[in-house]
């Protein structure tokens, strides 16, 4: 390198030497170095240096070694900054350090004090108080030995003193409850005492010789045998005290198992013979099989509801159990010989079969058919005369629908009887309450949520739980179902329109039985409340839900398909002709079909609330107006509060899942024919005379009026049809005979909405009317065809709902604007904006555009 300085003519000037940087030590953290300042920025002038160290190594140019350079004095100068940084710092750390040594010193002072107070005043009593603790302790552990030794000695006592007791009261004395006393005090002594070697070796005696506690087990084994003789004669011969004598000794020997086996066994006994003397009875009654179902589990209610204290008060809390399970297994097999007897006997299997086979032949023919062969209101299919059809088709050879009436029943009262008994089994089964565990608990303030009632093992795994759902809840469900789509057809073979129904505006109806629907309304509706309330009855969710959707099924299938057939075939109000209207029999027939729809959806949903929220005085029962409504009790005579009927967790809101998808689907079904029903009705009799019954009522009229012509006329009274409202009161008069004879046999909700179609096309008709009235209107005129609008609008309104003005506001508006003033016209055409808000006024929403606006002050001819 000097040589190549020399041949480039620079002097050769040593390098200063570069000091070696030792190694950085950081604290724990990693975070701070040991002069406190962040460790990063030490790092950066690691890196920085070696990368220059290793430079100057590689340098081969001077360049390159100035560079070098510059960079080493750059380092140097950041290193002297930070260095001056930290020697300005310096003062306050030395002031700080001052501060802590003053301190120190004066700590010093306390330290001294402190240890001399300690040595001179302290070490005495702190010596006694150790050897006194040490005594306190060792004489603890002495007490302590001395009474676990009195203890064991008092246990062997206790034990050798229940060892003899039993000897001498199974010997001569015969003494049993004392001997089973011994045994129970004997129970309690610890068994690390009872086999110990001293007990072994203390105890026996010349006339007990054996340990104690193979003694113990002999005289409780000896005991045992004898309770269970004694319990068993005592049993035979029907002594009742001898009987709770026994079975109070089984638990004091330690065989509480035993004797509670044995207990459940003489309980079935009294159970099978209870069932023997039931099932001797003659079977002569309808409701036999039911009425030997109920004995069965009253019995062995009453059975339960007698012997639990007992045996709690002598078992312990819970206990019962174990006698519940002995006892299912007696109930599960005379229950079984119940439920066998009614299949056979009352050939249930042969009417499933039936059942199954059942065509429906009537419902299938009216769906499969076309229109009927002659017109007509009477029943469709009825035997009176007059009927729609001559001839009926009947089945009713093949299934008797009122002996699968009397079968349900039965099967009712059975399934309800079922229903009970598990609540009150799965009550006894239910685990005691806990103990409050807050202080508000124990004092009463605040009470613990009630544990959720659950079905208990011993009834969901019996054998007559699967009887029970075979036998008795599949029967029920195909029954019920066969029974109410059945009826559904019985009550459109025999249904009626109501009769004295005509469209004659003048002359009045003689039927004043309002509302008018078809017979088959009442009957289906009265069989929906029917089948509904005995499948609540059963207090059965998996019933409920089966038997609802079977309902909601049939409803809206062939209830409301057979509805939609009659309207579409035999009841279509369509024109012969073009111009003429449809025959008023069909028309009649329409109308009514259309109140059945409405009507049974208010019923439905009257029955669904009445079975939900039962009521006192039989309101939301779904029966018709004067009609008595059923009996708020269920066949089985149990209330029907839905949640003492359902008490399993979630069961209640299961069932008004149910019966609200029942309400809701029908609804939904039946409101959308309603709707279009309306629709045909409006289509077919009412809209194809409107636009002629508009012409006829303004026909004749001239709204370019001069004012001599109007001085001139005479005053004409009000209702001469020639008069100032010659157009109002001849709208009114075919309006009303228009819609009058379908307002009264309509129901108010299905007139409402043919009313709100009828003015909503008039005021369509009308809005154009005036639109066409273009250069035919002066002022005088406007007034008139102002007063005329407001006539006939308030005609409308009259038929229907003050709601339906709002329908007519484009008109309204239109002759509004004819009769403003200049400077108001002015104002109003001014405005882009359909709102107006003048200063102190109420809002104005115009439905007419701004154009439309224009367009209507340009109808008046000047």
């Amino acid at each position: 390198m000097a040589d190549h300085a020399r041949r480039n003519g620079t002097a050769s000037k040593p390098l200063p030497a570069v000091p070696s940087v030792p190694p950085l030590k950081h604290n724990g953290d990693d975070t701070e170095d040991a002069l406190g300042e962040p460790a990063h920025p030490l790092k950066e002038d690691e890196v920085e240096l070696a990368a220059s160290l290793a430079a100057i190594d590689a340098a081969s140019t001077v360049d390159e070694i100035h560079s070098c350079l510059a960079s080493l004095t750059a380092q140097e100068s950041k290193l002297s900054s930070r260095l001056h940084g930290l020697l300005a710092s310096q003062d306050e750390l030395s002031r700080e350090l001052s501060r802590l040594d003053l301190i120190r010193a004066r700590l010093g002072t306390q330290v001294v004090a402190a240890r001399g107070l300690s040595a001179g005043m302290l070490a005495g009593a702190s010596s006694t108080a150790a050897r006194i603790s040490s005594a306190v302790r060792q004489l603890d552990i002495e007490q302590a030995n001395v009474r676990a030794t009195l203890r064991f000695v008092e246990d062997v006592v206790e034990l050798k003193t229940c060892v003899l007791g039993v000897s001498g009261s199974m010997g001569a004395a015969q003494d049993w409850e004392t001997a089973a006393q011994y045994l129970h005090r004997a129970a309690a002594v610890p068994d690390e005492i009872l086999h110990s070697e001293f007990a072994e070796e203390m105890v026996p005696t010349s006339e007990e010789p054996e340990p104690p506690a193979k003694t113990l087990a002999n005289a409780a084994e000896s005991l045992c045998g004898l309770f269970l003789r004694e319990f068993d004669r005592a049993a035979k011969a029907g002594d009742g005290e001898k009987i709770t004598r026994y079975f109070k000794l089984f638990p004091l020997i330690g065989r509480a198992d035993t004797g509670l086996d044995v207990y459940g066994g003489y309980v079935c006994r009294g159970v099978a013979e209870k069932m023997r003397a039931v099932r001797g009875r003659k079977n002569d009654g309808p409701l036999y099989y039911a009425a030997s179902l109920s004995s069965l589990f009253e019995y062995m209610a009453g059975v339960v509801e007698r012997h639990t204290p007992l045996v709690e008060r002598h078992y312990g809390v819970g206990r019962m159990v174990k006698v519940i399970d002995k006892l299912q297994i007696e109930v599960d097999t005379q229950g079984g010989i119940v439920i066998d007897s009614f299949w056979e006997e009352r050939t249930i299997g042969r009417k499933l079969s039936d059942i199954k086979s059942y065509a429906f032949s009537f419902l299938v023919q009216s769906f499969l058919s076309g229109p009927a062969g002659s017109s007509g209101t009477p029943r469709s299919g009825s035997p009176r005369p007059g009927a729609l059809s001559g001839t009926r088709t009947s089945e009713d050879d093949g299934v008797d629908v009122k002996e699968i009436d009397g079968h349900l029943s039965e099967l009712v009262v059975m399934l309800s009887r079922w229903s009970l008994y598990s609540r009150f089994i799965a009550r006894k089964c239910m685990p005691p309450p806990p103990p409050p565990k807050s202080p508000h608990q124990a004092n009463g303030s605040s009470t613990p949520a009630p544990q959720p009632l659950l079905i208990p093992p011993v009834i969901a795994k019996s054998v007559l739980a699967t009887r029970v759902d075979s036998k008795l809840a599949t029967p029920f469900e195909v029954m019920s179902t066969f029974f109410f789509r059945r009826s559904v057809e019985k009550a459109f073979q025999l249904d009626e329109l109501p009769p004295d129904l005509h469209l004659h505006p003048t002359k009045p109806l003689k039927n004043t039985a309002t509302p008018y629907i078809t017979l088959s309304v009442d009957d289906v509706m009265y069989l929906v409340r029917n089948v509904l309330s005995r499948a609540l009855a059963t207090q059965s969710l998996p019933l409920v839900r089966k038997v609802s959707a079977s309902v909601k099924r049939i409803l809206e299938s062939d209830f409301v398909g057979m509805m939609q057939r009659r309207m579409q075939h035999d009841s279509y109000p369509k024109a012969s002709s073009i111009n003429a209207p449809p025959p008023d029999d069909k028309v009649v027939a329409f109308c009514v079909l259309t109140n059945n729809l409405d009507v049974s959806v208010d019923y439905v949903t009257r029955i669904v609330n009445g079975l939900l929220e039962p009521t006192d005085d039989g309101a939301g029962s779904g029966g018709r107006p004067g009609r008595p409504a059923p009996s708020p009790q269920t066949d089985s005579g149990e209330p029907t509060d839905l949640e003492s009927q359902f008490p399993f967790a979630g069961e209640a809101d299961g069932v008004r899942t149910a019966l609200n998808a029942l309400v809701a689907g029908f609804t939904a079904r039946a409101g959308s024919l309603h709707d279009n029903a309306v629709e045909v009705l409006f289509n077919q009799v009412i809209r194809p005379r409107l636009r002629p019954l508009l012409s006829e009522s303004f026909a004749g009229v001239d709204y370019l009026e001069s004012p001599a012509a109007t001085a001139a006329a005479a005053p004409i009274d009000d209702d001469d049809t020639d008069g100032v409202n010659a157009v109002a009161n001849r709208f009114a008069a075919l309006f009303h005979s228009l819609v009058f004879p379908l307002k009264r046999i309509l129901t108010p909700g299905g007139w409402d909405k043919l009313m709100s179609a009828t003015a909503g096309s008039i005021a369509s008709l009308l809005t154009k009317r005036l639109w066409g009235l273009a250069g035919k209107i002066n002022e005088l005129g406007a007034i008139r065809l102002e007063r005329d609008v407001r006539g006939v609008v308030g005609v409308v309104v009259r038929e229907g709902r003050y709601g339906l003005r709002e329908l007519f506001a484009k008109a309204s508006e239109v002759v509004m604007i004819l009769n403003m003033e200049e400077d108001e016209v002015v104002e109003v055409l001014k405005r882009d904006s359909d709102v107006e808000v003048a200063a102190g006024e109420e809002r104005v929403e115009w439905r007419l555009t701004r154009e439309e606006r224009r367009r209507a002050r340009g109808l008046l001819r000047h």
